[in-house]
């Protein structure tokens, strides 16, 4: 802040889906004299959070990290199992995956893109049916998205994979789960999953400078075949030093402490309630906007994200406008429409460090902003929201 800035009392309230605020414990965690990266003290960290990062994404297999967003580790996903020319087939479900296919293409692959409305999930039918016409077992691997971040839909993993293997298809899964990772459950040995990606900054309440891949023995095998020159991205340089707890270059050492301790916080509180936490917040934030009369962008109930809730403003009004009013007027911050939805919507962020009353907080600045703004809407839906909270049971068993 220049010195000629009005201080504004109180936090800000950063509501987008990502990156979402970074509790004190992290960022004291965080506050350490950087370290030697090949020091023994350095190997024991090492050591320490590619074991819980494993555990974290459910695997017995490796995971890798690497200093760099989410848009590096797919890079590494592609860079590693693919050659310029080989065929994956991708599912158009956002902003996201629209992104991620656009990087194929740019990498020399021939990505297969399977049209989506941006207001659904993955149609696993429509992947089992392009697989079982590819008789030439052309197509090398699916990539989907888990949780659609431009959308708010969270699509089912497990029935991807059962998809492939009815197809008889021998296509590697790749799954970007950059916000789904430590909000919603995933499970990437037992989905099948040969390729997870993700990164630090959304579920893991971690700021932005890391990326992940969980990978699959299929996966690794498959990658030693690839021609593809790669040396920042290889997963064969990382395994020998990861094994020992170091890297082949040099690392994000104070966010690896900080990673140390975000995980250590999702387990204390356990992951089955930092899962149905946030599937509760989402609730509440849906009672909200239904109760305004406004429409969600995700029209399948069963496919609601836990981690945002992507919502369409009425015709005729600019979402880019109503959210520049809500941070001018509260300090609030909330997610920008991203892609076809640029203007026609706003996302909530209910991810990461956040309780009943940081969730009203924000709901009570979106009500007040729609009145400001002029938005057609009916009162009451923070009320909603707090009906929702108040009846409903919290993870760990208050109500």
């Amino acid at each position: 802040m220049s010195s000629n800035e009005r201080r504004r009392a109180g936090r800000h309230f950063l509501q987008i889906p990502g990156p979402s605020p970074t509790p004190d414990r992290i960022l004291r965690a965080m506050d350490m004299p950087t370290i030697d990266h090949r020091g023994p003290a350095f190997q024991k960290l090492g050591l320490r959070v590619l074991e819980k990062l494993r555990a974290l994404f459910k695997t017995k297999g490796h995971a890798f990290i690497y200093p760099s967003s989410g848009t590096g580790a797919w890079e590494a996903a592609l860079a590693n199992l693919f050659a310029p020319g080989d065929c994956i087939l991708m599912y158009e479900t956002g902003q996201f995956a629209t992104l991620w296919k656009n990087m194929a293409g740019r990498l020399g692959l021939a990505p297969e893109f399977l049209s989506g409305d941006w207001r659904s999930g993955v149609d696993a039918g429509m992947i089992e049916k392009r697989l079982r016409q590819d008789s030439e077992r052309k197509i090398k691997g699916v990539c989907v998205v888990h949780n659609e971040t431009s959308t708010g839909v969270t699509s089912n993993i497990e029935a991807v994979r059962k998809a492939i293997d009815a197809a008889g298809h021998p296509a590697l899964l790749l799954v970007d789960t950059v916000s789904g990772l430590g909000c919603a459950d995933y499970r990437h040995d037992e989905w099948g999953v040969d390729v997870s990606v993700a990164g630090s900054q959304k579920g893991l309440m971690l700021p932005p400078g890391m990326g992940f891949n969980a990978v699959s023995e299929k996966a690794l095998a498959s990658s030693r075949q690839a021609n593809r020159p790669k040396m920042f991205w290889s997963w064969e340089e990382m395994i020998p030093h990861n094994n020992n707890g170091y890297f082949p270059y040099t690392p994000a050492t104070n966010l690896l402490y900080g990673l140390d301790v975000a995980i250590d916080m999702l387990n204390e509180e356990g992951l089955n309630n930092v899962f149905a936490r946030h599937q509760r917040h989402g609730e509440a934030t849906r009672c909200a906007v239904r109760a305004w009369g406004l429409d969600i962008v995700c029209r399948d109930e069963a496919l609601h994200s836990p981690v945002l809730t992507g919502v369409l403003l009425p015709e005729g009004h600019d979402s880019d406008r109503f959210r520049q009013i809500v941070l001018d007027r509260f300090d609030m911050s909330l997610g920008i429409g991203l892609g076809r939805l640029a203007g026609k919507a706003f996302r909530i962020g209910h991810l990461g460090d956040i309780n009943d009353l940081t969730l009203l907080g924000a709901l009570s600045g979106v009500e007040m902003g729609l009145g400001l703004a002029g938005v057609p809407h009916k009162k009451g839906g923070v009320d909603s929201a707090m009906v929702y909270l108040s009846q409903t049971t919290t993870p760990d068993g208050r109500t």
